[in-house]
């Protein structure tokens, strides 16, 4: 490419900026939108010639491991994708989601040109970094789209033609790009469709095995309008809690059901979208394969359905006797990608209480009804809040956290309405605007509400009223837009009983009341503790955390709930050594846990097929007979579900793992051969 074709593309980029006409070449109006970004929130320059970006081999090796899983599954569509096209003279790639390339699938006689491009593993492809791209643009739009040439930003890749497709996780979040770029190509744009449609196929293929793999914990429920498309890669999925509840759903699922979103099924019974309840469920699962017809409950549009149950291969409760083996069994957790907020899909889990909370909350983050969260303290009441304001369209507006609590009384109403200079002695000079304006068009949360003042609660109470606030030393209102989030450990209804909350506070605030479950009584602990110990392995590098350490977070109380947990976490990831979480490495309290006594472990209290076990075991203390066998009831009856179990037995989960240990009875796979020897 010559200076001259260089300034003159440079020129007609900045014409465009300014008010020129985009021509054919860019007739995407996204394009535009692109180079606007380029200009002016990049600073870039479309005629300077650089270096492309590409992070070291260490960084790069990292990267790729953080990404093995995904990488794995795409080289085998990519693999696939490349003989639909080779001879084309494309490069297949993929990136993360921010656009540095993970892998690639280049024609050999081909590569070096590839290379001088800038197109190598371990370059940056966003727009940031390179302009207008399929990548970054892809990245930067969300959706598929094609850069052709003159499309670009910077004049060095107009010959370029790239078409980027997003992949995203069971969440719905983008992860990666998959992207086929071709250099000197002469085509025209409309020859680009058909490469557009088999990038888009690809990277669907892509993200539904991925689904699949990250959802092997759950059933997953399969469905489709055609009965030959089920259990394919193009029908619909759902991973379900163990009562039904919706944990992901992929975009077929959203697009059959005519759903607006994910977030709008995740949380909801699945009987609330198909004409299908327990025992349709169960027959399902022992059918396996089998396919269901039933009707949707909206449109009453039938559907054929299958459910696969849970792979229960990478739990924690599959290991067996570790006395067999030379080395203590450890649990992998990857780091999380990134440290963003987390968001109402991120905290749903499988607790059947939660998903309900945040199905109402997702429901609700748009309006103004007020939100009362109730929860023991450290439960995650501000991190709720704060989801559900991320959740909102106020979600770029301040979000204002009060702990009515933390604060002095003598302070805290200064700190609430502000003041005007010299209001009072030792005020700012200039004086200070109160929470309540610094939230105004966002959220105000007002963490342990319950703490506060009456005479307070009866100013708060006209605010909320009047949406006007006056700050103290003035006499003239400011008009406020205010969406208030509030939280209490207490019981507000016996406050309101004892005189010291206003009745009428409470219910200008309790529009929605979700109530959070202590860390003790959470069904998807696990899953919680993994997430979490992702969220702090920031440093890119994978935990192990070895079983027996894991069990004893599993079968603590956690009487300071979410917070203690995290606080455990991070103390142990700082002092383990080689990425090992042990034992040794938790406080001591978690090292001696008390044995909670099992409450009724009796022979007649037992079904009648166990007893010939008890009369069968000769030798054996009847109690310690009769409490192994209530214990292999207890996990029969919850499927091997160590937290159901043990709630159910009223002990800790840690307490129940040191009795079956005692019982010598195995978990996991193993315990199918030994228990049918019983």
């Amino acid at each position: 490419m010559g200076d001259n074709a260089a300034v003159q593309h440079a020129n007609g980029v900045l014409r465009t900026i300014n008010g020129g006409i985009l021509g054919k070449a860019g007739s995407d109006d996204a394009i535009r939108v692109s180079w606007q970004r380029c200009l002016n929130d990049f600073c870039l320059d479309p005629a300077r010639l650089h270096a492309p970006s590409v992070i070291d081999s260490n960084n790069l090796k990292d990267l790729q491991e953080r990404h093995d899983e995904l990488v794995e599954i795409a080289r085998a569509e990519i693999d696939t994708l490349y003989d639909q096209i080779s001879g084309s003279g494309y490069a297949l790639l993929l990136t993360d989601a921010k656009g540095i390339i993970l892998t690639d699938k280049v024609d050999p006689t081909l590569n070096k040109m590839f290379r001088s491009a800038g197109l190598l593993v371990g370059a940056e492809w966003s727009e940031k970094s390179e302009g207008t791209n399929g990548i970054g643009t892809c990245i930067a739009e969300g959706r598929s789209i094609t850069v052709h040439r003159n499309d670009h930003f910077r004049a060095r890749h107009i010959g370029l033609s790239c078409s980027g497709a997003p992949i995203r996780d069971m969440n719905g979040e983008m992860i990666a790009v998959l992207d086929a770029s071709s250099v000197g190509s002469h085509d025209t744009r409309a020859s680009q469709m058909h490469t557009m449609a088999l990038v888009n196929t690809s990277a669907r293929m892509i993200e539904k095995c991925l689904f699949l793999r990250r959802c092997q914990p759950y059933r997953v429920l399969r469905f489709h309008s055609r009965p030959e498309f089920v259990n394919l890669l193009h029908d619909a999925a759902l991973a379900l809690s163990e009562d039904g509840h919706i944990v992901a759903a992929d975009d077929m699922a959203v697009s059959l059901l005519s759903a607006p979103s994910r977030a709008s099924l995740i949380g909801r019974p699945v009987s609330e979208l198909f004409d299908i309840g327990d025992l349709e469920l169960a027959q399902l699962i022992n059918t396996r394969q089998a396919l269901m017809p039933v009707r949707d409950q909206r449109y009453g549009r039938r559907f054929f359905v299958t459910l696969a149950p849970p792979q229960l291969l990478g739990r924690i409760d599959s290991h067996s006797d570790r006395a067999r083996r030379p080395q203590p069994e450890r649990v992998q957790i990857a780091p999380a990608p990134s440290a963003h907020a987390l968001s109402l899909v991120d905290l749903a889990g499988q607790d059947p209480q939660m998903l309900q909370n945040i199905r109402a909350a997702s429901r609700l983050a748009d309006s103004r009804v007020p939100i009362l969260i109730q929860g023991p303290t450290g439960s995650g009441k501000e991190v709720f809040a704060k989801a559900v304001h991320l959740a909102s369209s106020r979600a770029a507006q301040p979000f204002v956290a009060v702990n009515c609590g933390a604060i002095p009384e003598t302070l805290i109403e200064s700190e609430l309405f502000g003041y005007k200079s010299g209001a009072f002695t030792g005020a700012r000079k200039e004086g200070m605007r109160g929470r309540i304006q610094q939230s105004s068009g966002g959220t105000l949360f007002l963490d342990e509400i319950g703490d506060m003042p009456l005479n307070l609660q009866t100013r708060l109470l006209r605010v909320l009223e009047e949406q006007e606030v006056v700050p103290l030393g003035c006499e003239q209102a400011v008009k406020v837009e205010l969406c208030v989030i509030s939280a209490s450990h207490r019981a507000l209804s016996e406050m309101i009983a004892k005189g010291t909350f206003r009745e009428d506070l409470y219910y200008r605030l309790n529009g929605m009341t979700p109530d959070l479950p202590a860390l003790k009584d959470r069904v998807d602990a696990e899953s919680l503790i993994r997430r979490f110990i992702a969220l702090e392995a920031r440093a890119g590098v994978a935990i192990s955390i070895e079983a027996d350490a894991f069990e004893c977070l599993l079968g603590y109380d956690w009487p300071g709930n979410i917070r203690e947990l995290r606080n455990v976490i991070r103390a142990a990831l700082a002092i383990c050594e080689d990425g090992v979480v042990r034992i040794a490495d938790l406080p001591r309290n978690f090292q001696r846990l008390p044995a909670k006594a099992l409450p009724s472990a009796q022979t007649t209290a037992l079904p009648a097929p166990i007893a010939p076990m008890l009369q069968a075991v000769a030798g054996v203390n009847l109690l310690e007979a009769a409490e192994k066998a209530a214990i292999l009831r207890a996990v029969e009856t919850h499927q091997w579900n160590m937290t159901m179990t043990a709630r159910d037995l009223g002990m800790s989960r840690n307490t129940l793992y040191r009795k079956l240990k005692r019982h010598a009875i195995p978990l996991g796979e193993a315990r199918r051969d030994d228990l049918s020897r019983m």
